[in-house]
């Protein structure tokens, strides 16, 4: 891990660009804290950690005033890695089913997904592995956002993820939905009801798949950006009763 910036936040917090083997990333930490904190992995969105930076750093910024570290990496194909051309395909085919009406079939939710999990989540180990071994930086680790199952996979695969926070309203394939059963941290999965990219009864018959014991689904009124602001101060409650 390499850092290649650093500024303090209004709030105290310090927030550190970095690479890790090429992959951008952003790192934010209390700005005071007398032991190492707990960790939350804020995943974007596939859009790049520039477009979804005012999300993400006011995400970071409720997680260190509950006294946790929080970081992001850049996911494969967005932001300012290399463009992925198998990546770019299907997404367009996507956006011309979805204009058209059609329904979105298994193979092209596999062909948009699986290879992006496939990447995603050793690169978020490495970055755990990078992550923990700061000294300001300790256990226990959350997981937050992003695509979700990248979540899923990474909730199976990390013993060092304890609870995770999962925001339905991306397509899941067939293998992830059976990965799903085998998940059994806490869960708190965020559902917007009106998300016109979303199949709503697909993201409800995936919260009954998870096979946690405690999992809870907050569902509100409106699309998909439109997510209100209490929803975040529920799901920061929720890291606070298992992070700390």
């Amino acid at each position: 891990m390499h850092f290649t910036s650093e500024q303090r936040l209004d709030d105290g917090v310090l927030e550190r660009a970095f690479t890790l083997g090429g992959i951008p990333g952003i790192l934010w930490t209390p700005g005071s804290a007398s032991a190492p904190a707990p960790l939350i992995l804020l995943s974007p969105p596939p859009l790049g950690l520039r477009k979804t930076y005012p999300r993400l750093v006011a995400r970071a910024r409720r997680a260190a005033a509950d006294g946790f570290a929080a970081a992001a990496i850049e996911l494969p194909g967005s932001g300012d890695r290399p463009r992925w051309p198998a990546a770019e395909q299907a997404r367009a085919e996507l956006r011309r089913v979805m204009a058209a009406g059609e329904p979105v079939g298994d193979e092209l939710i596999d062909a948009l997904v699986l290879p992006l999990v496939d990447k995603a989540v050793p690169e978020w180990q490495a970055a755990l592995d990078a992550l923990l071994a700061l000294p300001e930086i300790g256990g226990p680790v959350g997981y937050s956002g992003g695509v979700i199952s990248i979540g899923i996979r990474l909730a199976v695969a990390e013993p060092r993820i304890v609870a995770a926070a999962l925001f339905a309203g991306s397509f899941v394939p067939r293998a992830v939905f059976e990965e799903a059963r085998q998940v059994t941290i806490p869960l708190h999965v965020l559902l917007q009801w009106d998300d016109e990219g979303n199949d709503r009864q697909a993201a409800l018959d995936l919260f009954d798949a998870f096979g946690s014991e405690e999992k809870s689904l907050h569902a509100n009124m409106g699309g998909h950006t439109g997510v209100p602001q209490f929803a975040g101060e529920v799901a920061a409650g929720f890291f606070v009763r298992h992070l700390k």
